[in-house]
């Protein structure tokens, strides 16, 4: 499949730049919607919640993509570095990505990164202790 080479943090990243640079005039933290609880408390939720919740479930697709093996996974991989190295390089850089939500973001990036090269890294070690039946 096409999308199992593509990574999925690409989707948060490309929102927050499509709304911060078109619609400079939206904030993050304006309230999306109010969800009414049981409890009787009312919680308001923001495009900031909204968005970092998608990076957040997809962060958890990444992980399973992580698991497997071969040189699609390793090209995904390298793609998850460089997109951690631009969001990184845009935050420092660029100031309407100094904000939090864009750091969370970039955050979220390098986690995906890191699990992916350790997931890599110890299924590759388990593949070469494996010791031929005699």
């Amino acid at each position: 499949m096409f999308v199992l080479g593509f990574p999925l943090l690409l989707v948060p990243f490309a929102i927050y730049n499509m709304i911060a640079f078109l619609t400079p005039g939206v904030a993050w933290t304006s309230t999306a919607t109010v969800v009414h609880m049981m409890s009787g408390q009312n919680w308001e939720v923001t495009w900031e919640d909204i968005l970092l919740a998608l990076a957040v479930l997809l962060l958890a697709v990444e992980i399973i993509k992580a698991t497997r093996m071969g040189v699609r996974a390793i090209v995904d991989h390298v793609l998850s570095m460089a997109l951690f190295i631009v969001m990184l390089v845009e935050f420092l850089l660029v100031q309407r990505a100094g904000t939090s939500t864009f750091f969370l973001l970039t955050m979220i990036c390098l986690v995906d990164v890191l699990v992916g090269f350790i997931v890599t890294t110890r299924g590759s070690q388990r593949q070469i202790e494996v010791e031929p039946a005699a």
